[in-house]
């Protein structure tokens, strides 16, 4: 953020080179509307800190809801972070939220136990 021109050019160059662009952390810290605008992103994740309070925060519901919507309205993905359990991720699917992480789909394993993981029945 020191060098936004120099950032903008290198995420140009590899948005040229076919690499998929995310912000991460979104509503949080440096995200604006702005970015979404000038920058060449594919993505957006929305903050855990809007997705955890989403049952019992009317704000933050709303903050998501919008989010998840704007989103989509400009062609980018949204993937929620910190979804915790089953309720929050029914919630953000009936959104139309693109993706989810959080415990509620896994908790940190390995990389070797992935593939076992991925195969489980109910992960499809």
């Amino acid at each position: 953020m020191a060098d936004p021109v120099g950032a903008l050019e290198t995420l140009a160059r590899l948005k040229r080179l076919d690499v998929g662009l995310t912000i991460d952390d979104y509503g949080t810290g440096y995200s604006s509307l702005s970015y979404l605008q000038r920058l060449p992103v594919d993505a957006i994740k929305i903050d855990q800190s809007f997705v955890c309070d989403m049952s019992t925060n009317k704000d933050s519901a709303t903050i998501v809801r919008s989010t998840i919507e704007l989103a989509h309205n400009l062609d980018l993905t949204v993937t929620a972070e910190g979804v915790e359990d089953q309720g929050t991720f029914e919630r953000l699917a009936a959104l139309g939220c693109d993706m989810a992480q959080g415990f509620c789909i896994s908790r940190p394993i390995p990389a070797e136990q992935f593939r076992a993981w991925e195969a489980q029945p109910t992960r499809h």
